[in-house]
């Protein structure tokens, strides 16, 4: 933890803030003409009051005299739902609800004919045209409901059923497997000094050898921001993004949790309860206490023996 002292945070509404906490990769809609039915991704930067959030978008841009820069937009909860896990293998015919990626973001559309050699026609049915697509410009439709994905992806059965059971969930498998695919969303921890027990959200772009992979951060800039960093990560230092965020009213003293605090998530302690949805935590590599607001914290998860665990109490510091 780079050394800073407490630090003083305005009250902010809760209601939702436990979602879409400060790095959740997002994907924003937006109902302004020519626009309805699409998606863009993008990152929380931070929760607002009357829930709404300022996000940072992924691929669209906002142009100065100093060049271009991602835009940042203030958007209301309603706007928002989770960035999806990526989409399995989907063989798709004719009639299917799907979204096509154009123009920088996901748009509904409808299976309409098969050409051959992996290519679909679909139909926007907002705006009557018909365009053509490749399948790995395609992935099925969903829609985000009261926190459920409908329909349904394979795994989410079973990934709810393990974490309502003991909050386990695999997340030494798929490393050793070396099964991170393009477009996973992962976290990358780093072993330089100053950065030792934070993890970062990234996205992984492609493969570069035997395991390592080229990722993209979701927080973190290149030296002239103008772009997210990308770097070349050993499969030692990559794991699964934990599972879905827990629903948490209240943290407890004692409690062990992740604080996201410049740009990564920083495992520490509840060592004070404080007004105003605040806390006090204390970092034990650091021996240092910062002050949180409930929004900037997730129940911090730890991967055990191949397994995702919820630690619910600390050990006495």
């Amino acid at each position: 933890m780079p050394p800073r002292p407490k630090r003083k945070l305005k009250p902010i509404s809760t209601s939702h803030t436990t979602i879409f906490s400060p790095g959740t990769a997002v994907e924003v809609s937006s109902d302004e003409p020519g626009f309805r039915g699409s998606f863009y991704l993008g990152t929380i930067v931070q929760p607002r009051a009357s829930d709404s959030y300022l996000v940072q978008y992924k691929t669209l841009v906002t142009e100065s005299s100093k060049g271009s820069k991602p835009l940042r937009e203030v958007v209301i909860f309603s706007q928002l739902r989770p960035a999806p896990p990526p989409e399995a293998k989907w063989v798709f015919k004719m009639g299917d609800e799907v979204d096509v990626y154009h123009n920088d973001g996901w748009w509904e559309a409808m299976v309409t004919r098969e050409l051959g050699n992996g290519r679909f026609q679909v139909f926007f049915g907002a705006y009557k045209e018909q365009m053509e697509f490749a399948k790995e410009d395609m992935r099925l439709h969903r829609k985000w409901v009261n926190g459920i994905w409908v329909p349904k992806f394979e795994e989410d059965e079973e990934a709810g059923q393990k974490m309502q059971t003991g909050m386990e969930i695999n997340c030494v498998e798929e490393k050793r497997q070396e099964k991170f695919r393009k477009g996973t969303v992962v976290e990358v921890s780093s072993d330089e000094d100053g950065f030792q027990g934070a993890w970062f959200a990234a996205t992984i772009v492609e493969p570069v050898g035997k395991g390592k992979f080229l990722v993209e951060y979701h927080n973190l800039r290149t030296d002239d921001d103008k772009d997210f960093l990308r770097e070349e990560i050993d499969t030692l230092h990559i794991r699964p993004s934990p599972p879905g965020r827990v629903m948490v009213g209240r943290f407890n003293s004692l409690e062990e949790v992740d604080a996201f605090y410049n740009d990564g998530w920083w495992v520490g302690v509840i060592s004070e309860v404080l007004s105003g949805s605040r806390y006090v935590v204390y970092f034990r590599s650091t021996k240092e206490e910062m002050e949180f607001h409930h929004s900037e914290l997730r129940l911090h998860q730890e991967c055990i023996d191949g397994k995702w665990l919820m630690v619910s109490q600390a050990l006495k510091f």
